[in-house]
């Protein structure tokens, strides 16, 4: 189409602007022949009723009249216009629906009948009616045979389009037939139907010029009813061609038509013909033009139906044999290659120039560089050929690759695109290796290879950007040493930004290359080390780096084997670290503790890596250690911390679990001291890594994960909780309250005030209330002096206001600094001793035995704010006793091993000692839990002065209602008794609350304890008190069957508290076993046990009959079993005690009537028999009380 038009005149983009803003000064400017292409617009303009009744439009109008006055073809337009057009849209109706019903056969025609030449003569000898007609017939047999082909293209033969002498009067016929019928005659249909003959984008571009509103319109349809791939057929090109025509009369609506075009996934060669007429107007010459931007976005977009359309498009134009300069995908890549050589340096030869020649002609730049302005274009066009090639197919021609490959190798300048263009070239030599075929090709890749090697350090020192392309190449190595070749294609197609197929057989010449000219396995661990660490290295940093390489040199073992130190560079590279955190931080700090402990190969077991020093470790930490956690400056950030907090507790965690291994490899690596782990403030770090979740990623996780394995008491649900209050809106509220007051006390006002404290409070008052409006961190300092002085707070007549609010400041310190301030406190609360020099602990020391905080000062245990301080330690030093003594156990595991088995001759029994040594361990600590708990039970009983002041723990229990309902007449007992009571109480209170969590962490703690057994008066206290005393349940009957009576004696008093407070269906199975128990008991208990076994127990029968009254008869029926039982060892006393057992058998069977009786002789034989010392006796009158108790407590509804 584009040949058979290139004689016709088209409508200028001059004249379509004029027209569309119907501008009359430009129309008048048009020369002749162009102006006759646009008179059937103008003259219908002239003649038609105007809308526009303006003044500025009839001075127009008579602008346009006497533009058409000179023009002789207007008259032939006016008389078309005088045509009776209603009635030819009338006959055109007729002769559809007669070519309708003839199946659109060629049959008789009621527009043009009795045609006696052809229609060209047919066409000059008609008047204006008859041209009309014959137009029209003509145009709708084609818009007819289109709606009928099904899509399929077919070329119409029509001498009435094809005259070059009637051209323009066809035209004019064209334009006023559609202008004056456009319902018969869509102007979408008729330009559809126009491509179908010969001079069909003439025609169009003339009709659209005379109605030009309707462009956009008529390309929307072309390309809707276009096909996807238009240089597959002719018809595809016509429409092609007729687009790019009227574009060219309307270029500016051309990118919006390239739109439509992608949009629609129609006519992808239109698109670049569009880009190519595009491109050719531009002006800007060093910047990435449209046809780059254009096809890149195609291939490179998120959108994988149009990079699956476009990439079909290359792939059959590159099948076609003919690719001939009217190929579009030809000129598009010869456009791209233009471009390409336009921004290469100075043209070179492939040829290497030895370096004499070199010497020989110094002002000849064999390298010339790329300059700077072009390096952007030149990233741009690579990631554009990647794309062709990788995505779309295209196979470069022997010149493409030839310019491409001098491109690739060109150097562009030290800067952050120069940067990217070296990593972009490098990664496009590893995915398109066929773009090297000759040698010389390929010692120019080695030569610029090399290059790259030299010049990285400076590129990144000047270029100012981290990620050079030196750490892709080390990282590109190492995998190829590693033949981790996937990761390379990865690597790849990352920094291509594309995922493109790459073989892995295709990289076998570069793996050649890399692993044997220019980086041999010691050459990059080698050059690994000296690669300067990533200052400040986080997430925001990104690209390939330094860590990556070390990462993979760690895994491949490289150091190890060629022994290079890498110790240095991975403490240098944690200590430049900020958040966010880089997430290659701690897979290398992983891989890199398992180097240190696993050696490279069983031959060689001392090839590993050396860990980092304690010195290291403590430089680190020094700033936080020594108090001064709220530095502006500090040296290390929080992130370089807590990645060395990580590195410690995972490397101890290892070791622990390699234990077996390294014993066998007969390797002891060395192990962190305890006295750095004592220094390292990790509670506090782990606060603040709280509060900076989100930018740590996963460390903080990890971190309490470890904390929970390896240390316990730093675990605490209270300290969590207490935590969280410390950090929430309150204490938001107390900074705010905060004054300069609180702020200038030192620690060594605080010495002074607590000096002062046994003649005035006041000072001391004052300053620690100050101090509650500090934070954690800011109390650190304040420390050494709070604990320092709690022994004095023991003293008497000092304020409880004072000893609460040090505990809440404790409390507030535990969250920072708790196992210093552990040690501190105990050491602290040592019972001060005339003459006798007090130790100083150490963790270790209370690790190893955790009693020694309860060894303190006496006066702790009535002091509830101290003593909740002193539990709160207790829990905290039995867990990690728990911890010390299973990595204990780990660490030794293997020392008694080989001597052992030489003495064990079964094979099956070799793990004998190892199962032993967890079952000491496993006793010990159950040995040591139990201690504690007796020692705190011990604690609740009420002490000799408390004694004889008649405090009991039974008046303990009830006192507290009693005190309220009643009131004393000794107004001093009063007040002295209430303050015992409520400070032991406490302390009961405290102690109840630790045995429950203890409880609940381990049941048989409880179940060891009440086999141990405790004295009964703390019964009713620890029933009550503790919420899981009812796991009891479930060993009683087990303590029942044991052959010691006092443990019998302690079960069935213990069950008695629980059916009162758990009335359970359970209890009462329990009760009623207890009941057959002292039955069978009965019968073979000699007289002394008999008497020392029922005389502690008979009044438990009181609280099962109170729990369980379905138990009645059979305890009635006990006792009085028991009465006979002892009525017939006392011989002598028979008439004694006959009238006892009468008395109980008539009180079994009439309770009600006797129960004032009995209570009366109960009083009289009790005073008769009071002197009697007879077991028997006694027993006797015991079970009367009994039975009298549970009848007045059944008749009374209690």
């Amino acid at each position: 189409m584009m040949m058979e038009c290139t004689s016709l005149q088209f409508v200028s983009p001059f004249a379509f602007e004029a027209m569309q803003k119907v501008d009359v000064v430009r129309l008048a400017s048009l020369s002749d022949p162009e102006l006759r292409l646009l008179l059937p617009c103008l003259v219908r303009m002239a003649l038609c009723a105007p809308a526009d009744q303006s003044q500025s439009w009839a001075q127009d109008k008579k602008l346009i009249l006497r533009l058409l006055s000179g023009v002789e073809a207007v008259n032939s337009i006016v008389a078309l216009l005088s045509v009776d057009f209603h009635a030819l849209e009338q006959d055109a109706s007729k002769e559809q629906q007669l070519r309708h019903k003839l199946g659109g056969g060629g049959g008789e025609s009621i527009l043009v009948s009795q045609l006696q030449h052809g229609l060209t003569l047919e066409f000059e000898h008609s008047d204006s009616p008859r041209r009309l007609r014959l137009v029209l017939s003509e145009l709708l047999a084609i818009m007819n045979k289109v709606s009928e082909s099904n899509g399929e293209f077919f070329f119409k033969s029509s001498e009435l389009f094809e005259s070059p002498v009637y051209l323009e009067e066809a035209a004019d016929v064209l334009c006023i037939l559609q202008a004056e019928l456009p319902s018969l005659l869509p102007i979408v249909d008729v330009a559809e139907a126009l491509l179908h003959v010969k001079n069909g984008a003439w025609f169009l571009c003339l009709l659209v010029a005379n109605v030009p509103d309707s462009f956009n319109e008529v390309c929307r349809g072309l390309i809707k009813n276009g096909e996807r791939q238009d240089e597959e057929s002719l018809g595809g090109r016509r429409r092609t061609d007729a687009l790019r025509f009227l574009c060219k009369m309307n270029p500016s609506q051309a990118l919006k038509v390239r739109g439509m075009v992608v949009e629609e996934c129609h006519l992808p060669g239109l698109g670049v013909a569009l880009t190519l007429d595009h491109t050719k107007n531009e002006a800007c010459e060093d910047g990435v033009s449209d046809l780059v931007c254009f096809v890149s976005g195609l291939l490179l977009g998120t959108n994988a139906k149009v990079r699956t359309w476009f990439g079909t498009f290359i792939r059959n134009g590159q099948q076609r044999k003919r690719e001939t300069s009217s190929s579009v995908l030809w000129q598009m890549r010869r456009q791209l290659l233009l471009e390409l050589m336009g921004i290469l340096p100075t043209v070179r030869s492939t040829r290497i120039v030895e370096e004499a020649d070199v010497e020989m002609e110094p002002t000849v730049s064999v390298y010339s560089g790329l300059k700077e302005e072009h390096v952007v274009k030149a990233s741009a066009l690579l990631r554009l050929y990647c794309a062709l090639m990788g995505i779309a197919g295209l196979k470069p021609t022997e010149e493409e690759a030839e310019q491409l490959l001098q491109l690739m190798t060109s150097r562009p300048p030290a800067t952050p695109a120069g940067v990217r263009f070296v990593s972009l070239s490098f990664c496009m030599l590893l995915a398109f290796s066929m773009l090297v075929s000759t040698p010389e090709q390929e010692q120019l890749m080695v030569v610029w290879l090399s290059w790259m090697i030299k010049e990285e350090a400076y590129f990144e020192s000047t270029s100012g950007v981290s990620a050079s392309f030196g750490e892709m190449l080390l990282l590109v190595a190492m995998y190829f040493h590693s033949n981790q070749l996937s990761a390379i294609i990865d690597l790849v197609c990352s920094t291509l930004g594309m995922k493109i197929v790459i073989k892995p057989s295709s990289l076998s010449r570069m793996k050649t290359i890399f692993t044997q000219e220019i980086f041999t396995e010691q050459v990059v661990t080698a050059h690994a080390v000296r690669v300067p660490v990533t200052s400040n290295l986080s997430a925001n940093i990104t690209g390939f780096l330094p860590i990556h390489c070390i990462y993979q040199l760690l895994r491949s073992r490289s150091f190890t084997k060629h022994k290079v130190s890498i110790k240095d560079w991975i403490y240098r590279q944690l200590c430049e670290t900020s958040t966010p955190l880089h997430p290659q931080l701690l897979p290398l700090i992983d891989v890199y503790i398992n180097s240190i402990l696993t050696p490279a190969s069983k031959s060689n077991p001392e090839a590993t890596n050396q860990p980092v020093t304690e010195q290291e470790i403590l430089n680190i930490f020094q700033e936080v250690i020594g108090g001064d956690s709220i530095r502006l400056n500090q040296r290390f950030s929080i992130t370089a911390q807590l990645l060395v907090l990580y590195y410690i507790l995972s490397y101890e965690e290892a070791l622990l679990a390699n234990t077996k291994t390294l014993a066998a490899m007969q390797r002891k690596p060395k192990s962190y001291s305890s006295s750095l782990m004592d220094q390292i403030p990790i509670k506090f770090l782990i606060r603040q890594a709280q509060g900076l979740q989100q930018e740590l990623g996963g460390l903080h996780s990890a971190l309490l994960r470890l904390l929970a394995t390896n240390y316990p008491h730093l675990c605490i649900v209270d300290d969590w909780i207490c935590e969280e209050e410390i950090t929430g809106t309150d204490a938001l509220l107390r900074r705010m309250l905060l004054t300069n007051n609180a702020k200038i006390h030192s620690p060594k006002q605080l010495q002074e005030a607590f000096s002062a404290v046994p003649v005035s409070h006041t000072q001391v008052m004052q300053i620690i209330e100050h101090l509650t409006l500090l934070s954690a961190s800011e109390l650190i300092p304040y420390a050494g002096v709070l604990t320092s002085n709690m022994n004095q707070l023991l003293n008497s007549g000092v304020p409880r206001r004072i000893l609460q609010t040090v505990n809440k400041l404790w409390m507030v310190l535990n969250t920072v600094m708790p196992r210093r301030l552990w040690v501190m406190t105990v050491n602290a609360l040592q019972p001060s001793i005339k003459f006798v020099r007090q130790q100083k602990y150490t963790q270790n020391d209370l690790m190893i035995d955790p009693l020694i905080v309860l060894r303190c000062d006496p006066r702790v245990h009535r002091c509830p704010p101290l003593m909740d301080i002193t539990l709160h330690m207790l829990n905290g030093y039995l867990l990690a006793s728990k911890a010390y003594l299973s990595a204990h156990l780990k660490e030794t595991a293997e020392q008694d091993r080989p001597s052992q088995n030489n003495t064990i001759g079964l094979v099956g029994q070799t793990d004998a000692p190892e199962v032993t040594r967890e079952e000491l361990k496993n006793a010990l600590l159950a040995a040591q839990d139990s201690a504690a708990v007796q020692i705190l039970l011990e604690i609740c009983l009420p002490t000799e002065e408390e004694k004889a002041k008649g405090v009991s723990p039974d008046s303990l229990l009830r006192s507290v209602q009693s005190v309220i309902t009643t009131s004393m007449p000794n107004k001093e007992l009063e007040e002295g008794e209430d303050n015992l009571l409520c400070n032991l109480r406490e302390v009961q209170c405290l102690i109840c609350c630790l045995l429950h969590q203890m409880y609940i962490a381990d049941p048989n703690i409880a179940k060891l304890v009440h086999f141990q057994g405790y004295p009964c008066e703390l019964l009713p206290l620890t029933v009550a008190g503790i919420p899981s005393m009812h796991i009891c349940l479930d060993f009683i009957p087990e303590l029942i069957a044991q052959p010691e009576l006092e443990k019998q004696i302690f079960a069935i008093q213990l069950l008695s508290h629980l059916c009162i407070q758990y009335a359970l269906p359970k209890s009462l199975s329990v009760a009623r076993l207890a009941v057959n128990v002292m039955g069978t008991l009965l019968t073979v208990l000699t007289q002394a046990k008999r008497y020392a076994f029922f005389m502690p127990t008979l009044p438990s029968l009181v609280s099962f009959c109170r729990a369980f009254p379905p138990l009645y008869e059979d305890i009635m029926s006990l006792l009085i079993q028991i009465g006979q039982v002892c009525a017939s060892d006392v011989a002598t006393q028979t008439r004694d005690i006959d009238p006892i057992i009468t008395r109980l058998q008539q009180i079994k069977e009439k309770p009600s009537g006797w129960s004032q009786i009995c209570k009366v002789s109960s009083y009289k034989n009790g005073s008769r028999d009071a002197g009697s010392m007879d077991p028997d006796v006694q027993l006797c009158h015991c079970i009367e009380s009994t039975i009298i108790e549970i009848i007045n407590m059944s008749v009374s509804g209690i």
